[in-house]
C-alpha cells in the first residue's frame, strides 16, 4: 500500500491521529496507574480510551480544514 504524497502533513495535523494517540496513551496509563495508587476508579482509562477512540472514527471521516486531499 503506498503512502499518501502528503502523509507528514496528516501525522501532524489530522485529529484522527492526534485521537488515536490519546486512546493508546489511556490505554497504557489503565495497565501502569493501579498498581501505584487505587484512587482512580477502576476502568477509568478503558472508558477514556474507548470514548478517545471513537472519536477518532469520527474525526477519520470528517472533511479537515488544515488538510489538503
Amino acid at each position: 500500500m503506498p503512502l499518501k504524497p502528503n502523509w507528514k502533513q496528516v501525522i501532524r495535523k489530522a485529529w484522527s491521529v492526534r485521537l488515536i494517540i490519546l486512546a493508546g496513551l489511556f490505554s497504557g496509563l489503565e495497565v501502569v496507574v493501579p498498581l501505584f495508587s487505587d484512587a482512580i476508579p477502576r476502568n477509568t482509562f478503558a472508558l477514556l480510551s474507548g470514548i478517545s477512540t471513537a472519536g477518532a472514527l469520527i474525526a477519520r471521516v470528517m472533511m479537515q480544514r488544515n488538510l489538503d486531499d
